[in-house]
């Protein structure tokens, strides 16, 4: 028997109005997030399933489909003399190029982060190269290493330091300092964005805490390991990873300097993609490009996995 103090809390209780739908009501966020899953699914998810699904076709050198073909796409890239040293050169390319990038941006977003004459004039002459396209950057650097009249040649010739008429000034020429200048082209295209990164985490670094540590009378050196790099460990995060990924798949610099040679000894995966797709062994650049998605998946999985990304730091 149902008491008055009882139908009294019944009554009070907040009623659903009249056609509400909690479960459609859910869904509502899809109003504002749907179109960012509809543009991830459009230009990343679609052309991965496509990459993968062209990887185990049979393709005619024209591009032509000629039907399935399994997995002999994948046996006769791993067949080739030449991927072992392409993959050795491309992990190469990736930590040296992603580590002195890192250094040197570390110091230069040091410096533009503190206050003197010119600083804003500075920063953006700090974009050009960013700004600038990188095949152009590469091709102005690849006129510049001529061997008879390029304008580093012409410099180091005054100095004294190489002759220019010689072999040895043919810096792409040779397969080890063609490399080299590659990967310094690289790291020059990559020090402005890494830059600014570091500097968008230097400034949120409360003052504060620089004044406990001077308090506590810890040195400028003590100070920048102790408190600064560890305060800084997302932007440096967000900017190893991107780097990563960047340099990764960075074809221009290799391809408008040397062309991936002498031979295949500047080329990397990108780049030897892309002379099996000229080749006409279409489905092996296929498959090399589902190789090159699951490796870039795994570094940056085991870089974050290794870096505790998701750890807070103390």
């Amino acid at each position: 028997m149902t008491t008055h103090t009882e139908q009294r809390g019944r009554d009070l209780r907040p009623r659903r109005p009249h056609g509400a739908r909690p479960a459609l009501a859910g869904l509502a966020p899809l109003a504002w997030i749907g179109p960012a899953i509809a543009l991830i699914a459009f230009a990343v998810l679609w052309p991965v399933v496509k990459m993968a699904q062209s990887s185990t076709r049979h393709w005619s050198r024209y591009g032509v489909d000629l039907g399935s073909n399994g997995t002999d796409n994948y046996s006769k890239l791993f067949k080739e003399q030449d991927l072992g040293g392409v993959l050795l050169r491309t992990g190469i390319w990736v930590v040296v190029v992603v580590t002195v990038t890192m250094v040197v941006s570390l110091a230069v977003a040091q410096l533009f982060n503190q206050r003197f004459p010119g600083r804003t004039v500075a920063r953006w002459a700090l974009i050009a190269p960013w700004a600038a396209s990188v095949m152009m950057t590469a091709l102005i650097f690849k006129y510049m290493l001529y061997q008879g009249y390029g304008f580093i040649n012409i410099l180091l010739d005054d100095l004294g330091l190489v002759d220019r008429s010689s072999p040895t000034a043919d810096w792409l020429g040779h397969s080890t300092s063609g490399f080299v200048w590659e990967m310094a082209v690289a790291v020059f295209v990559s020090i402005p964005f890494t830059s600014y990164t570091v500097i968008a985490g230097l400034q949120t670094i409360p003052a504060e805490v620089y004044e406990a540590a001077k308090m506590d009378g810890a040195s400028k050196l003590r100070t920048y390991f102790s408190v600064t790099l560890p305060m800084l460990r997302p932007s440096l995060l967000v900017a190893a990873v991107i780097n990563v990924m960047n340099v990764f798949n960075s074809f221009p610099i290799i391809w408008e300097m040397t062309r991936g040679g002498p031979g295949y000894d500047t080329s990397t995966t990108t780049v030897f993609m892309w002379v099996l797709k000229k080749g006409g062994h279409i489905g092996e650049s296929a498959a090399l490009s589902v190789v090159n998605f699951v490796l870039v998946i795994v570094i940056v999985f085991a870089f974050l996995k290794v870096s505790k990304w998701n750890i807070e730091a103390d």
